[in-house]
C-alpha cells in the first residue's frame, strides 16, 4: 500500500509518499529517520478495490526485477544506475513507486538490504537476508543471480501447477452452472408435466424433485448458507489449529498430498542450499526456513530442528528425528556435513526433489482428470435416469 505523509525534519515541512503495509509502519519509519510526523494517510485508495489486485507489485514483478538487476550489476553498472534504468523502462505505477522509493533510500545512504526491509510484504526474509549476505561479502551480483534463478524456478513450478488445475476447475465450474440451470429451469417444467399425467414417480425422480423444489424456493437461503460457510471455514483455517488440520489433510490425500510434500521439500532444500552457500549462519538459515515455510507441518518440523541444532546436534541428526523428511534427504545432509560440502549436497537433493515433484504433478493429472470425468458421468447419468424413467412409465401405461 502507498501512503502519503507530511513530516517535519530540520525545521522543514516534507511531503512525500512511501510504500508500507500499514500506517504504523510509516510512523515507525518516520520516527526512526528523525522525522516529526504531522499526518499519514493512504495515497492509493480506489473506488474499485477489485482492481487494486492488478495494480500492486506481484511475484512476477519481483522475479523480473531481480533478474534484470542481476544482469545489470554483472555488466558492471552501479546499483543506483541500475535502478534508474529500471525506473525509465517500468510502466506499472506500483512498481515504479517501489523503485523510486528504493532509489531514494539508497541515495540517502542506506544499504540495499535496509531499503528492501521497509517492504516486508513484497520482499521475503529470505530475499533480504541473501541481499545482506551479498553486501557483506561483496558478491551482490552473484547473490542476485542465485535469487533470480531460484525465483524463476518457483515461477515455473507454480505455472505447471496452475496449468494442471485450470482444466479441472473449468469442468467443475461448468458442472455447477449447468446443474443449477437444469435444476432451476428445466427439471421443474418436466416434473410438472409428469404430475399432470398422474404418473407414478420412481425414487430417483422424487429425489430430483425435492432438490429442484428446494433450490427453486430457497435459493437465497442456499447462497446465504454457502457464503456463511465459506466465511466460517476461511476464518477457522486462519487459526493455528485450522491451518494445521488443513495442511495435514492435504498431505494425506492421494496424489495431491505427494505434490504438496514434494513442493515443500523443494522449497526448503533450495532455501537451505542458497543460504548456506551464501555464508549465512546455520541457525539464521533455519530461522529463515521457518519463516518462509507455508506448510505448517514442515514449519513445525524445522522449528524443532532449529532447537536441536541450538543444543549442538548436527542438522542431519536433527532431521533424522523428524519423521516427515525422507531418508534420502537425511542421509545426504549427514554426508554433506561430514564432507564439508553441505551446500552442494543440498543443491543436488533439491534438484532430485524437483524431478520428483514434476512426476508427482503428472501423477496428479492422471488421477484428477479421469476422476472428474467419472463424477460428470455419474451426475449426468443420474439426471437422465431420473427424467427418462417417468417418460418410459407414461408410454407403457398409455399402451
Amino acid at each position: 500500500m502507498q501512503f502519503k505523509y507530511k513530516a517535519i525534519k530540520s525545521g522543514k515541512l516534507i511531503v512525500d509518499k512511501i510504500q508500507a503495509d500499514s500506517e504504523e509502519g510509516v510512523m515507525r519509519y518516520l520516527k526512526t529517520n528523525n522525522f516529526f510526523p504531522v499526518s499519514v494517510r493512504r495515497a492509493d485508495v480506489t473506488l474499485i478495490p477489485f482492481f487494486e489486485f492488478f495494480r500492486r507489485v506481484n511475484f512476477n514483478d519481483i522475479v523480473d526485477f531481480t533478474r534484470q538487476l542481476a544482469i545489470m550489476l554483472e555488466a558492471g553498472l552501479t546499483l543506483i544506475d541500475a535502478l534508474e534504468i529500471l525506473k525509465k523502462q517500468t510502466t506499472k505505477p506500483a512498481l515504479l513507486t517501489l523503485l523510486d522509493s528504493l532509489d531514494k533510500e539508497i541515495k540517502s545512504g542506506k544499504n540495499f538490504s535496509t531499503a528492501l526491509s521497509l517492504y516486508p510484504q513484497i520482499f521475503s526474509s529470505l530475499y533480504i537476508s541473501l541481499i545482506k549476505s551479498g553486501e557483506a561479502t561483496g558478491k551482490l551480483s552473484e547473490i542476485l543471480h542465485k535469487l533470480s534463478e531460484n525465483l524463476e524456478k518457483v515461477r515455473i513450478f507454480r505455472g505447471k501447477l496452475r496449468g494442471v488445475l485450470i482444466y479441472p476447475s473449468f469442468i467443475i465450474v461448468g458442472m455447477i452452472i449447468v446443474a443449477f440451470i437444469m435444476m432451476t429451469f428445466v427439471v421443474p417444467k418436466l416434473l410438472d408435466l409428469y404430475k399432470d399425467f398422474g404418473a407414478s414417480l420412481p425414487l430417483s425422480t422424487k429425489i430430483l424433485l425435492f432438490i429442484s423444489t428446494f433450490l427453486t424456493k430457497f435459493w437465497p437461503v442456499v447462497i446465504f448458507l454457502a457464503a456463511t460457510s465459506y466465511l466460517i471455514i476461511s476464518r477457522y483455517l486462519r487459526t493455528p489449529i485450522g491451518k494445521y488440520q488443513f495442511d495435514s489433510f492435504f498431505l494425506k490425500l492421494p496424489a495431491i498430498g505427494n505434490v504438496v510434500r514434494m513442493a515443500a521439500l523443494v522449497d526448503s532444500t533450495r532455501t537451505l542450499s542458497i543460504l548456506t552457500s551464501s555464508g549465512v549462519p546455520l541457525l539464521e538459515t533455519l530461522n529463515i526456513v521457518v519463516e518462509t515455510s507455508t506448510n505448517v507441518i514442515f514449519k513445525s518440523a524445522f522449528e524443532k530442528i532449529k532447537k536441536q541444532v541450538e543444543k549442538g546436534i548436527s542438522l542431519g541428526m536433527a532431521m533424522k528425528q523428524a519423521e516427515i523428511f525422507p531418508p534420502i534427504l537425511v542421509q545426504m545432509t549427514i554426508i554433506g556435513e561430514q564432507t564439508g560440502h553441505l551446500d552442494d549436497t543440498l543443491i543436488r537433493v533439491s534438484r532430485y526433489f524437483e524431478s520428483d515433484s514434476e512426476m508427482a504433478i503428472k501423477a496428479m493429472t492422471v488421477l484428477i482428470e479421469p476422476s472428474i470425468l467419472v463424477m460428470l458421468g455419474l451426475g449426468v447419468g443420474f439426471l437422465v435416469f431420473a427424467i427418462i424413467t417417468p417418460i418410459y412409465t407414461l408410454t407403457t401405461s398409455l399402451k
